[in-house]
């Protein structure tokens, strides 16, 4: 196969899934013998990438400001210079910026996009689909394209996203982690833990997980939330530990905030949930912290449903059915219950099927 001189364009690298991903496939591309360029405002894994022996160029793609339209002379500029075989676009106002800089190249390079989410705001989001070519990163996101856009299902290739399986793996606990953790939390100690890891926000199902441990009304269980809260959520929050207080759970539930060692805390975890209202795009919680042991439930919907169908039927629960998440729950939680299957969901995976989809679309145009 050729070598490829790819360009991906996306607002920011600082720390996601996306941006993540972003950097694993540069990191990977070199790694294979292929040029590697990324376009973005720069954040924590621009060092990353160039470190890696990818190339980086700062630009403000990340403002949705009718201003960011005039960089687009300065992106077919660097397009001239670099001569990229491909074009990988991975957010709504960089493929904007990127569709007026194509306007006038006389040698376009195969454009892609990455449909990330359920966009919300279809006529701003239809510039991902004005592409030669579109990865879903499920069947769920893939439907949505097919309902909402005018893209013919030849041109949508479906790639799962994955997991780093350095990070989210079955290697035991450290000890000293675990010390650490029961100084921090010691009312999760000989319990059953039952995690919840989401950012705080109203559609993510923190207000069914309250209810789900009011309803055990059992001490052998531990109810953690971890995740961030947003300036904009704190009223939220607010609310939510009122509604602990009211049910009288103050001492069976745990919001730990934001932590940089959750895939500790799924290991630690006896179920993890996913339980979100809307359906999740994919449902990233669910591969990690099935690929680190833990059993894990989630409301029958959206990407959650996909990967749970594939990997632990036994989890998924009708959308807003509490008292089957009850039940389940009590089944699952039991030692003795299954464990999910092994994890298939790995970036490693990800980042092969897309390097492979370059060559194909390259193939097919030569």
């Amino acid at each position: 196969m050729s070598n490829l001189k790819v360009i991906q364009l996306l607002p920011e690298l600082n720390i996601g899934g996306v941006e993540r991903g972003t950097r694993d496939l540069s990191k990977a591309l070199v790694e294979k013998g292929h040029q590697s360029t990324v376009i973005s405002n720069g954040g924590l894994f621009e060092e990353d990438i160039t470190q890696y022996g990818g190339k980086h160029i700062k630009l403000p793609v990340h403002k949705k400001s009718l201003f960011s339209f005039f960089l687009s002379k300065k992106l077919k500029t660097i397009y001239d210079q670099e001569k990229p075989d491909i074009v990988h676009v991975r957010s709504r106002m960089p493929a904007w910026i990127n569709y007026f800089a194509f306007k006038n190249l006389s040698h376009k390079p195969i454009l892609i996009s990455t449909f990330h989410g359920l966009y919300s705001t279809p006529i701003y989001s239809q510039i991902m689909s004005k592409v030669d070519h579109t990865i879903a990163i499920s069947k769920t996101v893939k439907d949505y394209i097919i309902s909402t856009y005018d893209l013919s299902i030849d041109k949508i290739t479906t790639i799962p996203r994955g997991c780093d399986s350095e990070v989210f793996n079955k290697d035991e606990l450290p000890s000293l982690w675990l010390n650490e953790w029961y100084k921090e939390y010691p009312q999760t100690k000989n319990k059953i833990i039952l995690t919840l890891p989401t950012r705080i926000s109203e559609w993510k199902g923190v207000d069914s997980f309250i209810d789900l441990i009011a309803n055990l009304n059992n001490n052998d269980f531990h109810g953690l939330v971890v995740g961030p809260t947003s300036k904009s959520k704190e009223k939220y929050l607010t609310k939510l530990i009122r509604k602990v207080s009211n049910h009288n759970i103050k001492d069976k539930i745990t919001f730990t905030g934001s932590r940089n060692d959750i895939a500790n805390v799924y290991k630690l975890s006896d179920v993890v949930f996913n339980l979100s209202i809307k359906p999740e795009p994919f449902g990233r919680t669910t591969i990690e912290a099935i690929a680190c042991g833990s059993k894990m439930i989630g409301w029958n919907h959206g990407g959650t449903k996909e990967i749970l169908e594939k990997l632990y039927n036994d989890g998924l629960v009708p959308l807003n059915d509490n008292k089957q998440l009850k039940e389940t729950v009590l089944k699952v939680s039991k030692s003795e219950f299954p464990h999910p299957d092994k994890n298939i969901y790995t970036s490693e995976k990800m980042i092969q099927e897309t390097i492979n989809l370059y060559h194909q679309l390259l193939n097919n145009d030569s």
